[in-house]
């Protein structure tokens, strides 16, 4: 009897479940009970959705029927339609998704559960909390299974790792609304500063000045493009203005360059600081006084804090890593790329290089906001500019346009600023027969946007073999432009990737030559 009795138990023991929470498995964050709140309190308060309209979308809810719920809520809202339980029941009914919804007697049952909409903002404000704790969890998953497939490329799985934080982050970040009175003294503070600056500049000065009387300096949360056909000389323009900002104004500067390595940069720097020609440069055949006046000036170079990064292919999501850790470590004051047209967004969905490059520049804008700094990038324009009157004396038919732009509207959309470099002697124009003005060796930077002030032009002086701009009035060797013939242009122009590799899309980049 014992026997048998003991087998009993044993085997009534062994049929019991197993109820350890660890072999349960765990469940996704949610908060069922606050997602019933939210929906009863929006049933039974026909303004309450405005309250939390901007927190959460129908995925917010874990359960689908709330979800279901939610999105015939929202649908009657964007309607201007009353909400109460009659009229959801209805677009429910509509739509086909009553039953999914729970029916009539659940719907009823939610209005039941609260007395009023009180503490509705907090509520949503958890089930949002709790849905963005389940997307994070679902890209970690997503990520690890990817991580353990060896044919997955590692440098394309963390910058897909990067971009789905990078959205899931953008989704969950909501700003309350401010009130006036702290903006005001912040526009105050900021313009008391302004006011103590040498030339009214309140943000980072080029070192141009009529470029700076424009545009009171780079402001900060400002996304330039300096945009130009090759052989205007872009890279030029910013390497001299890197050069003012860091060298003249002790103004941190940092540099993405996607086109040339960061010995070829410092050489065009040294060029620009010692006026050495860059063949010099390259093969070293520097007279005795050269070698003096590389080693005197080169001096100057020295300690600037200008930082570069020649990382080729860049992404717009690698780019935000290192501006924040610039920012943050090297107080980087303001950020260069060259150029817009060679970055990628790897790890974002997109259909055409059009969406692609929309991408980066809303990207790009979002990097200004945040870090609160200036952020240039420089683009291509089309071949519109080309197909314009090239008579020699219409110094104004080829200007570019904004509509000159490669590749996407979304450019000058996302643009505070858009700046032109146009040189017309490169069309062999040298003389305005408006004004008289000699046109050698002289560029036009034309501000075509500006979201916060006023258009202009301004002209600066452009030493094509120094690689170098300067103000017009600053003193330069006339000689450089003795031998100039009256039928060609004046410029030096090399090689450049941006017009012989192919893009993003495997087309090859127009025109054959740009200077530096």
């Amino acid at each position: 009897m014992a026997t048998s009795t003991n087998t009993k138990k044993r085997t009534s023991t062994s049929t019991l479940p197993r109820v350890a929470v660890n072999e349960m498995g765990k469940l996704p964050p949610q908060a069922l009970e606050l997602e019933e709140s939210v929906l009863g309190a929006l049933l039974i308060e026909k303004d309450a959705f405005a309250t939390i309209a901007d927190l959460l979308r129908p995925e917010s809810f874990y359960s689908v029927q709330h979800s279901v719920i939610f999105e015939a809520i929202r649908s009657l809202a964007a309607k201007d339609a009353p909400i109460d339980i009659l009229s959801v029941v209805e677009q429910l009914r509509s739509s086909g998704d009553l039953e999914k919804a729970g029916g009539v007697v659940y719907l009823s049952e939610l209005t039941r559960r609260v007395a009023s909409a009180a503490h509705l903002r907090y509520h949503a404000q958890i089930v949002a909390q709790k849905s963005t704790a389940r997307d994070l969890i679902s890209m970690a998953c997503q990520i690890e299974e990817k991580g353990y497939d060896e044919t997955q490329d590692i440098d394309v799985l963390m910058q897909e790792a990067e971009a789905g934080i990078f959205e899931i982050s953008q989704r969950a970040q909501k700003r309350d609304v401010t009130q006036i009175d702290p903006v005001i003294e912040e526009a105050f503070e900021r313009m008391r500063k302004a006011a103590k600056n040498e030339g009214n500049i309140s943000g980072v000065p080029s070192g141009f000045t009529e470029l700076d009387k424009i545009t009171s300096g780079w402001q900060k949360s400002d996304l330039i493009i300096i945009a130009a056909r090759p052989a205007m000389g872009k890279t030029a323009f910013v390497l001299s203005m890197a050069k003012n900002i860091a060298v003249n104004f002790n103004r941190p500067v940092a540099m993405f360059s996607l086109e040339m390595s960061n010995v070829q940069l410092v050489n065009r720097l040294i060029m620009n600081v010692c006026e050495i020609e860059g063949d010099k440069i390259k093969n070293g055949r520097l007279t005795k006084g050269e070698w003096d006046k590389l080693e005197n000036k080169v001096n100057d170079l020295m300690g600037a804090p200008i930082y570069v990064d020649d990382t080729p292919g860049l992404s717009v999501f690698e780019l935000r890593s290192k501006a924040r850790k610039l920012v943050r470590e090297k107080r980087v004051e303001l950020i260069i790329i060259d150029y817009l047209q060679l970055m990628n967004a790897n790890g974002t969905n997109f259909g055409s290089r059009e969406q692609e490059v929309s991408i980066i520049s809303r990207t790009l804008k979002g990097i200004a906001k945040e870090l609160d700094i200036p952020v240039i990038a420089l683009s291509q324009l089309n071949r519109n500019v080309e197909k314009r009157d090239s008579s020699n004396s219409n110094v104004e038919g080829k200007k570019p346009q904004l509509s000159d732009l490669r590749e996407s509207g979304a450019i000058e959309q996302d643009a505070d600023m858009v700046c032109f470099i146009h040189r017309p002697e490169y069309y062999r124009i040298y003389n305005d027969d408006k004004s008289g003005k000699d046109l050698r060796g002289l560029g036009q930077i034309i501000v075509a946007k500006h979201r916060n002030g006023a258009t202009d032009e301004v002209w600066l002086r452009f030493v094509g073999k120094y690689a170098k701009f300067q103000n017009e009035n600053e003193a330069f060797d006339e000689s450089i432009y003795e031998n100039v013939p009256t039928t060609s242009a004046a410029s030096t122009t090399f090689q450049s990737r941006m017009n012989t590799q192919p893009d993003a899309n495997g087309a090859k980049l127009d025109d054959d030559i740009t200077p530096f």
